[in-house]
């Protein structure tokens, strides 16, 4: 917009009697480097102008100058609330170009840890929503699980937010003893934290007279959007990855898709309750049926060997060169892979031309496309209700400009 229209602009806001706000990107109540700038009749929301690009990493031209397997550390850096979703979802692309063939209990692993992570991200998204409505004890009680849940990402890979776990073909190795047991132990005390946190809000008069309505979409704007995830199914449409293209065996479990009607704040808080246990009942569905077998496919030029093996083996000794030098090819082809992420379809569309790295990468970032309709869904509310919307999209910065 050239400075003349701007000037134009502010003179006629200032005619009708209206405000200016400038909210972000900086201010806590963004919950992240968010910029709206609200034209405001005392606290009516009249109109509003996102700003995005202030965290923008480049992560897709970084990924065409990096080896296939050192793309994790980017895709980790995506929606870092569910970070093993991202990467899982990466491997299975490259594993899809390559024709790998992942065995049943690497696909049952990760399934155990997609669930694990989808759990902390509604975590997240659910205990903020309490908070900007005045419950802070929620988040506080909660946040706890989610710990819990570090505990075990750190067991598994040694790492706790940004997680780089998992491998193309597979794991980097099977879970641990000690991994097993703060799982069951997770899976024992969680649902108890759970249904409490829920007796704290669900039917909380406050809570309910603030999120009830308030930032609602319908399903046809919604899909006009591009939505998908918990946000499109509070709008009523049951559209979910891991059902619609199944992936990692989740054919195998028996789950249900919650849906909402309304694609309200309130809508969409209830539907990530639900999807949490639901991914507890997948989660104990894995482990009752977890197959035996190797924890990762038989593609040695992807898969580092085993030290002792590089140490006495000369084939070894050439893959783990090959490996960590990125000089293993991949052959030329164009693919898209999706998975069910924390907060809506993630997808990775690759393109290869043969070398050691991708030509193209690109990312489906479905924060993306819920930024796109949040002036929308705000226009003719409170300010407040501004920020609880934005809360209940569960907007990620790290994911929506890469």
């Amino acid at each position: 917009m050239s400075s003349t229209k701007i000037e134009k602009h502010q003179a006629e806001i200032e005619s009708k009697g209206y405000s200016t706000l400038n909210l972000g990107p900086t201010h806590p109540a963004t919950h992240g480097i968010f910029q709206n700038i609200l034209t405001m009749d005392g606290d009516i929301i009249i109109d509003a102008v996102p700003t995005i690009g202030y965290i923008h990493r480049a992560f897709e031209k970084l990924a065409e100058r990096r080896p296939f397997y050192q793309i994790t550390t980017l895709t980790d850096r995506l929606n870092y609330c569910s970070s093993p979703i991202n990467n899982m979802g990466y491997h299975m692309t490259v594993e899809k170009l390559i024709g790998a063939e992942i065995p049943k209990r690497a696909q049952y692993l990760r399934v155990i840890l997609m669930e694990l992570a989808r759990i902390a991200d509604h975590i997240i998204c659910n205990s903020v929503i309490g908070v900007d409505t005045g419950a802070l004890t929620g988040f506080v009680y909660i946040f706890q699980q989610r710990e819990s849940i570090y505990e075990i990402y750190e067991e598994v890979c040694g790492a706790r937010l940004t997680t780089n776990v998992g491998r193309i073909g597979g794991l980097e190795r099977d879970f641990s003893p000690k991994a097993w047991q703060k799982i069951n132990k997770f899976l024992t005390e969680f649902p108890v934290a759970l249904k409490e946190f829920e007796n704290l809000l669900m039917r909380n008069r406050i809570f309910m007279d603030r999120v009830v309505g308030g930032g609602s979409i319908s399903a046809e704007r919604a899909l006009n959007y591009g939505f998908t995830g918990p946000n499109l199914r509070a709008a009523g449409v049951d559209y979910d990855v891991r059902v619609a293209t199944p992936y990692s065996s989740y054919d195998d479990f028996d789950f249900k898709i919650p849906v909402g009607q309304n694609g309200d704040t309130y809508d969409r808080f209830m539907v990530r309750q639900e999807e949490m246990w639901q991914s507890l009942s997948i989660i104990k569905q894995a482990i009752a049926k977890l197959p035996e077998g190797p924890f990762h496919a038989d593609i040695p030029e992807f898969y580092l060997p085993p030290k002792e093996e590089v140490y006495n083996n000369m084939e070894a000794l050439i893959y783990q060169f090959k490996i960590v030098m990125g000089e293993t090819t991949v052959p030329i082809g164009e693919v898209y892979h999706s998975v069910e992420g924390g907060n809506g379809e993630l997808g990775f569309y690759m393109v290869s031309d043969g070398g050691r790295t991708p030509y193209r990468l690109s990312f489906r970032r479905p924060c993306f496309i819920y930024y796109q309709a949040y002036p929308e869904m705000i226009k003719g509310s409170m300010l407040s209700d501004a920020i609880l919307t934005l809360s209940s999209l569960n907007v990620i910065a790290g994911e929506l400009d890469a």
